[in-house]
């Protein structure tokens, strides 16, 4: 009886329920598109009529609020150098900006301009000189057991303009230098790293700059696979030549292991052995190509490079070494 009082009252309860439909929407009005629209079009109009107000034509440093001495003097100390304020100020003035400067002084009536300010063109020449013996020397100290070509690669790969680029993009160098080109030019960013490093040398000392390229540009090479860097077109040649001058028999392949050999995607597993001694071994889609990788594996097992290895120690001291490392033609593992 008690059930049925029970469900007399809670159809009473459903009857009196009001029953509301709620539907989601984001609220946005159907005058803010169009809206949108007409103000993006206008900016692009001014824009395109207006070049002198395209932030890329007008760079940070010809703002009214723009304090170069106090930039100077914030970009010393965020790196934590000791740099002198005076060379710091001429690595980053290029000579197209001096150029620009006196022509606009003519325009005014000045027929003899005479600025007192210098270029970097001087440190330009001989930061590249420091920087290329630094990396080399570091290189050869880091990776003992690697052929010359490898490290003339590896030098290659970080005095290339694009990573000297980068790499003076990211300690904040753009709007701090005197230029023509705006947007800044990667040509320009490297050349200014470039002076940065001469500045360092004749601010204090050669052992510091050393320090300076290997914190911020050959540690790089950390996060780096060094065999996408450097990679022997003829890795069986120049295996078979080092076990030749090693007084060992050449290598020979052998199939390990296969699967999918009828089908659109085979795996080959390849080993090479000398003298009944295993080498090492690599997997490719075809034979010739599983063939090819177990050579290049063995030889950078061999140079200390292979992806298993510890990466390379950047906390070893910058000093003149006279080890070289020896070529290809020349390398084995008695002479290195």
């Amino acid at each position: 009886m008690y059930g049925v009082r029970l469900c007399r009252r809670l159809v009473l309860n459903f009857q009196n329920l009001n029953v509301v439909n709620h539907v989601s929407q984001r609220q946005i009005k159907r005058y803010i598109r169009p809206t949108l629209i007409e103000l993006t079009h206008r900016k692009k109009t001014f824009a395109k009529n207006n070049p002198n107000t395209n932030p890329a034509n007008n760079p940070r440093n010809k703002y009214l609020d723009w304090n170069r001495n106090a930039e100077l003097y914030a970009f010393n100390n965020r790196l934590s150098e000791q740099f002198d304020t005076e060379l710091l100020d001429q690595a980053f003035t290029h000579r197209s900006y001096i150029i620009k400067e006196e022509e606009e002084q003519k325009k005014v009536g000045i027929e003899n301009p005479q600025l007192d300010i210098l270029d970097n063109r001087e440190l330009i020449d001989e930061g590249k000189a420091i920087t290329s013996v630094i990396i080399e020397n570091y290189l050869n100290n880091a990776l003992p057991l690697a052929p010359k070509e490898c490290i003339h690669a590896l030098k290659s790969y970080l005095i290339s303009i694009e990573v000297l680029a980068k790499t003076s993009l990211g300690i904040g160098t753009k709007d701090l230098i005197l230029s023509t080109d705006h947007p800044v030019e990667e040509e320009t960013l490297a050349n200014t790293l470039y002076a940065l490093t001469s500045a360092l040398n004749r601010s204090v000392n050669l052992e510091h700059a050393g320090v300076f390229i290997r914190d911020i540009l050959i540690a790089k090479l950390v996060e780096k696979d060094l065999a996408e860097i450097w990679c022997p077109d003829d890795p069986m040649e120049i295996l078979n030549d080092i076990l030749d001058r090693e007084h060992r028999e050449f290598a020979e392949p052998r199939i390990i292991a296969q699967s999918g050999i009828n089908t659109l995607l085979p795996v080959y597993e390849i080993g090479l052995y000398s003298n009944q001694e295993f080498l090492g071994s690599g997997i490719g889609e075809t034979i010739e190509e599983a063939q090819k990788i177990a050579a290049y594996r063995v030889l950078m097992k061999m140079f200390g490079m292979l992806d298993s290895c510890n990466p390379i120690n950047c906390n070893q001291k910058i000093e003149d070494s006279t080890k070289r490392s020896a070529p290809l033609e020349e390398w084995s593992r008695s002479n290195v």
